[in-house]
């Protein structure tokens, strides 16, 4: 009777999705029960999800409970992935070269670009990078796990000299530091890794010159490590927004925060404003000095700024003599029962199928001719166009502003020669690190911002967007990545202090989605990752700035 009760006491069920019921010991670490299922599971499983809360794979079970495997083959297992196989490159290169500091700056194509810190590497020294990383994940070594108080962590930092991780949490606004540790040495994180090196051994590293290119299955096929795409017009913004995070001084979050402290954030956004308002000058300047271009076009992703960049680069063309008009090609949308579905059976709107190609390209040819045609305008209410449009006319010589998903795709002006189109690309091309080994992703800044806009234009609610931001991403990875090399010159609509202000807005939106959604799991995530900014005002950043966009007081609204 009492070894049953024992047993009772001492035991749990876990309910695993899709793999059924087991019986465990009451403090087992998921990772113990992660390895039994592992040989019956098609992918890496890198951690589970309980109460709609992510868990590593350190997590003990305590109580009966539901618990959902957490793979490779979704999108916040392949960042777990990711995290580990970071750490153990910038282990590699701490054993390797124990003088440098590696940076894990931002995605480039298909990889993830990282440098040392003031000093070239070569071919050589990274195979030798690559080899040392081979040889940790076979010796199989634990990653622990530990949450101390960040007193401990500052301690912890100080004894590996890193000056980036003591300052970045001086200033943070949250009690407990989570920390990982290989053999040794130890890494903040604001996301989870998996608990040993075994896991980590599909990535390769390459050679770019000044530093290495590190690649890791993508979502689409994570069985296997794609070539490296070369795309040499992305890695040159990117060059120059780290000229610019140099020339702010502002090359990760602690940095930011103690200009924030030291009352010096005013003048950052002036001179960071200022950069956006050369950059677009010398864009205008471009178009303006080649007489064959007549039809501007501005592509980006979601949430990257078009809208205000257009408005702000016909100021600038303005401002040299010119007279440019632009045109809404929401103005050429095919009646709604015509638009083409989805894969889940839903109108598909960012369809390039979706726009009346044959109308809108006659206007663009007529326009560019100097005629005069009759835009039409759409009504969103009925899914129609009206019966009468507008009349347009373009002066003689002058450019037409085009901004959209496909204004790269030449599909989408295909009656105009290669000639007479200058194509543009922006994206927020993320310049500030949380620390020299942490990157913050481009994707999660224009979340943010799409959170923010969202709710203060259309009253969705942060649950909403970041339910709807899957499907936005599998339409940018289709119509709009695959052209953005073919842009004659690229824009980083990015602002090096924007983060510290969409954390005032976007905070309290986040924290309004219950633990019993999924899409609390990203919430979570996103919140931990602001807890390490100071928030400042908005009083003083200007009413054209691409941030107005998304927080509001436009002068372009």
């Amino acid at each position: 009777m009492n070894n049953q009760a024992d047993f009772t006491i001492d035991t749990i069920e876990v309910v695993v999705k899709g793999k059924g019921k087991y019986q465990v010991n009451k403090g087992t670490p998921v990772g113990e029960l992660c390895a039994s299922l592992q040989k019956d599971h098609p992918y890496q499983i890198v951690a589970v999800i309980i109460n709609n809360t992510i868990r590593n794979l350190h997590y003990r079970l305590q109580n009966d409970c539901a618990m959902e495997l957490v793979d490779m083959s979704k999108a916040a297992g392949l960042r777990i992935y990711n995290r580990s196989v970071c750490f153990l490159l910038v282990k590699a290169c701490r054993d390797l070269f124990p003088g440098r500091t590696l940076m894990v700056k931002h995605t480039l194509s298909n990889g993830l670009f990282c440098e040392f810190l003031n000093q070239e590497t070569n071919d050589n020294e990274v195979e030798q990078i690559q080899e040392r990383m081979r040889e940790i994940v076979e010796l199989d070594l634990p990653i622990n796990h530990y949450l101390v108080e960040n007193e401990e962590a500052r301690r912890i930092f100080s004894r590996q000299g890193q000056e980036d991780k003591l300052k970045l949490l001086r200033y943070r606004d949250k009690e407990g530091t989570h920390v990982y540790e290989l053999d040794g040495l130890y890494e903040n994180s604001y996301g989870h890794m998996v608990n040993r090196t075994g896991m980590l051994k599909k990535f390769k590293l390459l050679y770019h010159p000044p530093g290495m290119i590190l690649r890791t299955p993508e979502i689409d096929d994570i069985e296997l490590v794609k070539p490296y795409r070369v795309q040499p017009k992305l890695a040159m913004i990117h060059g120059e927004a780290k000229d610019w995070a140099e020339m702010l001084e502002v090359p990760h979050v602690a940095a930011l925060n103690e200009m924030i402290v030291k009352g010096k954030i005013d003048d950052l956004i002036r001179v960071n404003e200022a950069l956006h308002e050369k950059k677009i000058a010398y864009i205008a300047d471009m178009i303006s000095r080649n007489p064959s271009i007549r039809v501007v076009l501005i592509a980006g992703p979601s949430s990257s700024g078009k809208t205000t960049f257009a408005q702000r680069l016909l100021i600038q063309l303005r401002v040299i003599g010119r007279r440019p008009v632009s045109i809404s090609l929401d103005n050429y949308f095919i009646d709604r029962e015509l638009t083409p579905l989805d894969e889940e059976g839903n109108y598909d709107f960012d369809s390039l199928d979706a726009l009346n190609l044959e109308l809108f390209n006659d206007h663009l040819s007529r326009l560019v001719k100097g005629e005069e045609v009759e835009v039409p305008i759409y009504n969103f209410k009925t899914g129609c166009s009206e019966e009468c449009g507008i009349k347009m006319k373009v002066p003689p010589g002058e450019v037409i502003i085009l901004e959209g998903i496909h204004a790269l795709n030449d599909r989408l002006t295909w009656s105009i020669p290669p000639a007479n189109k200058f194509k543009i690309y922006i994206s927020a091309l993320t310049q500030l690190n949380v620390d020299y080994s942490n990157r913050i992703p481009t994707t999660d800044t224009r979340l943010l911002r799409r959170i923010v806009r969202d709710n203060r234009t259309r009253g969705n609610t942060a649950l909403q967007t970041i339910r709807q931001w899957p499907s936005v991403r599998r339409g940018e990875e289709k119509n709009i990545f695959p052209f953005q090399e073919s842009a004659d010159v690229m824009f980083n609509s990015s602002l090096v202090y924007e983060l510290a202000v969409l954390k005032m807005y976007v905070e309290p939106l986040l924290e309004c989605i219950d633990n019993d959604c999924p899409e609390h799991i990203e919430a979570s995530r996103l919140l931990r990752f602001l807890s390490y900014f100071r928030g400042i005002s908005s009083n003083n950043i200007p009413p054209n700035s691409i941030l107005r966009e998304f927080i509001g007081g436009s002068w372009f609204e």
